[in-house]
């Protein structure tokens, strides 16, 4: 059930700088003029310019552009995704909670959202660094009823996902390198984090976590990645309201998966594919025991890249590292 501050803020957003009676949001709200009153003291304290007065009502003048459950919700065009929020101006992992909140039952489509990130991870445990107000860090909760095995399916999907949204904001091209990051330029923008706990042919809850590099300056990322990261400040020379990029993922992700649910795979394969960094070209495939030069074919639907080895014959690879070649020579693309 929807709560009553996601109604009020629904209402407002639709009447932005009207005036809205005391009474009327009552009636709407089943609330009383005092619980009225209390929930805009509440969203002043997030910075919004409110402005009462006798026999008109409320009126909101001005809306903060900082990140809280309120201002995320303000102006989100969504049915089920980030209708609950859980947001922590700093924390380890957005993933920890998240995995917390699954086990409390949180529902589907609940996202966890963090100013700044102490000890934010991606793929096998490596460290992202998630700078307070630079990017987006955020986990979203998911128990989708599909098959286990599928759940690599949902990491290809969130690719697509970024890079359609950093395409709509910067235009640029975005890449998407196998199986997690999203690149511009060829050096890393965003990466995502796919877990699941689950039964063997049920899943109980999926988490993605999304981390995107957005406002950062070159010198403001850790020295030791400037060779492949970046932000889309540093490949636009501009700064970008992390709020509306936040806001138009989550509308992009949710009719994206509810195309997903209902039609398959195969829109998010084509998708992933067009924008497939290094398809038809040689990789150098790595695993713990050996490493052999391979063409890069494409995307499997159980997630796996397919690939053409020495035999000629098409296989698929599952774990391991890849080095992507440039120019003839090792571009060590992280």
């Amino acid at each position: 059930m929807e709560s009553t501050r996601n109604k009020l803020i629904k209402i407002l957003a639709g009447n932005q700088d009207k005036y809205i009676s005391g009474q009327l949001l009552s009636e709407r709200l089943n609330i009383s003029r005092n619980a009225v009153w209390k929930h805009m003291k509440e969203l002043e304290k997030d910075g919004y310019v409110i402005v009462g007065k006798s026999n008109k009502g409320y009126k909101i003048t001005n809306t903060p552009n900082k990140l809280s459950e309120n201002t995320i919700q303000w102006g989100l065009n969504t049915q089920w995704l980030g209708r609950t929020i859980i947001h922590k101006e700093t924390t380890a992992s957005t993933q920890i909670i998240a995995h917390q909140a699954a086990q409390d039952n949180a529902k589907h489509g609940t996202i966890i959202i963090a100013d700044e990130q102490t000890k934010g991870r991606g793929r096998m445990d490596r460290t992202w660094h998630s700078a307070q107000n630079k990017g987006i860090w955020l986990s979203i909760i998911l128990r989708p009823a599909i098959l286990p095995y599928l759940a690599p399916q949902l990491t290809l999907l969130t690719a697509t996902v970024l890079a359609e949204t950093i395409r709509s904001y910067t235009n640029t091209e975005p890449l998407i390198k196998w199986p997690n990051d999203i690149l511009l330029n060829n050096k890393k923008t965003a990466g995502i984090l796919t877990e699941m706990q689950a039964e063997q042919d049920q899943i109980q809850y999926v988490v993605i976590g999304i981390g995107v590099n957005v406002n950062q300056t070159y010198n403001e990322l850790p020295q030791d990645v400037n060779l492949n990261a970046t932000s889309l400040q540093i490949e636009t020379n501009k700064d970008w309201s992390i709020k509306n990029i936040i806001q138009d993922l989550l509308v992009t992700f949710e009719k994206s998966y509810e195309t997903y649910m209902k039609n398959g795979f195969s829109e998010v394969k084509q998708k992933w594919e067009n924008s497939g960094f290094k398809i038809g070209e040689n990789i150098l495939i790595k695993t713990s025991r050996d490493q052999w030069e391979a063409a890069f074919l494409g995307i499997a639907e159980d997630g796996a890249l397919i690939y053409k080895g020495i035999d000629k014959e098409e296989k698929r690879l599952y774990s391991g590292e890849i080095e992507w070649f440039q120019g003839g020579e090792m571009d060590y693309v992280k």
